[in-house]
């Protein structure tokens, strides 16, 4: 559905298509300063941002540096815009001809004058709310795709849209996925030549990974290229999936779904027309469920070059051989040109999860280089020779073995784009430590359209006993890394508060761009690391942000607006705390003078019903809440500010419990009922459980005080 603004449409209804969201009102008219009636002798070229990572190369490079080390003091806020959820936002704007495209939560689309902010239309693409219970991360879009006055974007159902970028109107739409799988869509798509490259989430949900091509003006499908094999007793799709196929042994993979999701990261090369696909972990994570006679289980956790034309395989290397530990390579890659060795190589570069930062020939996948760029535990250091890591011993959390391993399934580096300038020769990555403990879920069966990790996710849990819950807070980590690719080595640090904080920019200014989850947004000199500049964003910001020239006037622009898996998983690993989301379109230039409203903070109120559960029933509770309901509702049921926090359920949240959980009564914010998969009696010791956590809340403050903290809970979306 569309609605067009200044004389446009108005579709009836508007509040009607909003119904979902946390607010009743449409998408406000920006907030802004009368414009500067400056005269300028010489006025700059436009400079726009019209792809996702900037270029093909998604290096995320501006080449202005009208803002820079010396003057980014001066830089204010010009406008924003208040979108009308209250969702995780992680979105990269496009800028193209004076208009700012971006992403919202539930797939929405927005289009905004790039230097007012005025909303010329916008698109709701009508994903049902039900479906945010088949996502790992919560309900986030990074952004849409243009070619040619028409974008294109995935939906979190799973279908692939194009739209008239002018007014909106809808051109095509495609449905990606099989609709009776849990499959999503969460990342950008890319534009190759004639085609619209698109991959798909769901490996935790039990699906099976694929990317797919589609012609730019009809929608049709022109190829797909799996990830990993299917059933072979179906046949194999081609040559390569039949050599895949041996890398897998044992098991069902194919019920279980095997995994290997193209979830965000791509980058295209048109010199030798290689597109390069980031493939992500395994369904189930454990691989001695879904492959027990072991393997490398190609193509898990692999960077993958195929010709763009036909999508056939070309070359792959997997950084994560027999991947059980959800160490994705999904994460953002870079192409660049580097001097190695007095040779100029045409590489591509990536910090995936695993904590190694990997430097290839993007040629040939040759490996040229593999340090840790995070702490890690899981592997020594990887074999030049071979090009495999050299696994630590017990790494492997084979039997009932546990162990506690960096990373963890956050991943020393998620999903959030680093950056590369050539003119420091650095790669600034967002790095995270956070640690895990692994252990094999004992009575594993595959739950049909839920969380199917092979995991214990009890043994991950943050401890109850405060000292070695504080030696697992001490290893708790986010920073900057300035990192040298050539060298393989770090440059510089900065240190966050803690972990999960936002994408990054660089400029020819000299200047490093990043929000973080402490709801700072922040500018340092890129040669050193040091702090220049900071806005108080209100909120935790996780999204890249971008840099365009408008008019002579160069601008800044991020996403704001707190959100994602860690926001979802959320419990004391949150070390820079609880984070509300408030969901905005921050846009900044020198001397800029707009101010955002004054930020109202909430007190959580920890007022729970009398415990009357028995300890077994309470144990029963944590072992069912860690099964179905820790991945959006937090880690000891600690919101991490995306989702209620159920400690603080009102009497009557409580009194309604059963037609919540199990029937379903908050289906619009995407808390479906659970009525087919848990019984009465399972509804009744998660409910002891929360309540449980509710009271350790209250007896650790001291003097048995409720906990007063600047989060705010959501009423919409995924929570009770």
């Amino acid at each position: 559905m569309i609605v067009r603004f200044k004389g446009l449409l108005w579709v009836p209804g508007l509040l009607a298509l909003l119904g979902g969201c946390s607010r009743d009102e449409p998408p406000a008219t920006p907030v802004a300063p009368p414009a500067a009636q400056q005269a300028v002798a010489a006025v700059a070229p436009d400079v726009e941002w019209r792809q996702h990572g900037l270029n093909a190369a998604e290096t995320r490079f501006s080449p202005l540096a009208d803002i820079n080390d010396d003057n980014v003091g001066k830089l204010g806020l010009a406008w924003y815009f208040d979108y009308p959820t209250a969702r995780g936002l992680e979105a990269t704007p496009l800028v193209v001809d004076g208009v700012i495209y971006t992403t919202g939560s539930w797939s929405m689309v927005f289009a905004n004058n790039a230097t007012t902010g005025e909303l010329l239309w916008f698109y709701d693409p009508q994903v049902p709310r039900s479906w945010a219970v088949h996502g790992c991360c919560d309900v986030v879009n990074r952004g849409v795709a243009y070619d040619k006055g028409r974008l294109y974007f995935g939906t979190y159902d799973g279908r692939l849209v194009s739209l008239n970028a002018g007014d909106g109107s809808l051109r095509w739409e495609v449905q990606t996925t099989d609709p009776e799988r849990p499959y999503t869509i969460t990342g950008a798509p890319r534009i190759v030549r004639d085609k619209v490259i698109i991959g798909n989430g769901g490996a935790e949900f039990g699906v099976r990974g694929y990317v797919s091509a589609y012609n730019l003006d009809s929608g049709e499908m022109m190829w797909r290229f799996y990830t990993i094999p299917g059933n072979p007793a179906d046949g194999f799709e081609n040559d390569t999936m039949k050599r895949a196929a041996d890398t897998w042994g044992g098991g069902e993979w194919w019920v279980v779904g095997g995994g290997g999701t193209v979830w965000d990261s791509m980058a295209y090369d048109p010199q030798l027309n290689l597109l390069y696909i980031g493939v992500g972990n395994g369904a189930p994570w454990n691989r001695q469920i879904r492959s027990p006679d072991g393997g490398d289980n190609l193509f898990l956790s692999s960077i993958v070059a195929l010709n763009p034309d036909d999508g056939s395989y070309v070359w792959h290397y997997q950084t994560t051989p027999g991947e059980t530990w959800d160490y994705t390579a999904t994460q953002h890659m870079i192409l660049a040109d580097l001097d190695i060795d007095g040779v100029t190589r045409k590489v591509i570069m990536q910090a995936p999860k695993n904590g190694f930062f990997y430097v290839l020939d993007r040629r040939t996948g040759e490996l040229l280089s593999a340090e840790p760029y995070a702490t890690q535990t899981w592997a020594t250091h990887v074999d030049m020779a071979t090009g495999r890591p050299v696994e630590t011993e017990g790494a492997r959390y084979v039997g009932a073995a546990t162990g506690l391993h960096l990373p963890g399934p956050i991943g020393g580096h998620n999903w959030h784009p680093m950056s590369y300038s050539p003119d420091t020769g650095l790669v600034y990555i967002p790095a995270q430590d956070v640690p895990w403990v692994y252990q094999t879920e004992a009575d594993f069966h595959h739950r049909k359209g839920y969380w199917n990790t092979g995991t214990d996710s009890r043994a991950g849990a943050m401890p109850d006993d405060p000292a070695t819950r504080q030696v697992v807070l001490d290893a708790i980590k986010g920073a900057i890394i300035a990192w040298d690719p050539v060298a393989a080595a770090p440059r510089w640090r900065v240190d966050h508060a803690g972990p999960w904080n936002g994408g990054i920019l660089s400029t020819a200014g000299n200047l490093v761009f990043q929000g973080n989850s402490s709801g700072q947004f922040v500018a340092y000199r890129a040669d050193t690391g040091e702090q220049l500049w900071s806005f108080d964003a209100q909120t935790g910001v996780v999204a890249p942000p971008v840099s365009f020239r408008l008019d002579g006037t160069q601008y800044v622009a991020v996403v704001a607006g707190w959100g994602g898996a860690l926001a979802l998983i959320g419990g004391d690993a949150l070390t820079a705390g609880p984070i509300p989301n408030r969901s905005r379109l921050l846009v900044f230039k020198l001397d800029g003078k707009a101010v955002l409203p004054p930020a109202v903070a909430k007190t959580l109120v920890i007022d729970p019903p009398e415990l009357t559960a028995s300890p077994e029933q309470v144990a029963l509770g944590f072992k069912e809440f860690s099964t179905y309901c820790v991945f959006c509702h937090g880690d000891g049921a600690v919101s991490g500010g995306a989702t209620p926090d159920l400690r603080a359920l009102t009497p009557d949240k409580h009194a309604m419990w059963d037609s919540i959980v199990l029937g379903g009564l908050h289906w619009q914010y995407g808390m479906v009922g659970f009525g087919g998969e848990l019984s009465k009696e399972q509804a009744d010791a998660i409910h002891a459980y929360v309540i449980e956590r509710a009271h350790f809340a209250l007896d650790r403050e001291a003097g048995g005080a409720a906990e007063n903290t600047d989060s705010e809970t959501s009423t919409e979306g995924g929570g009770n």
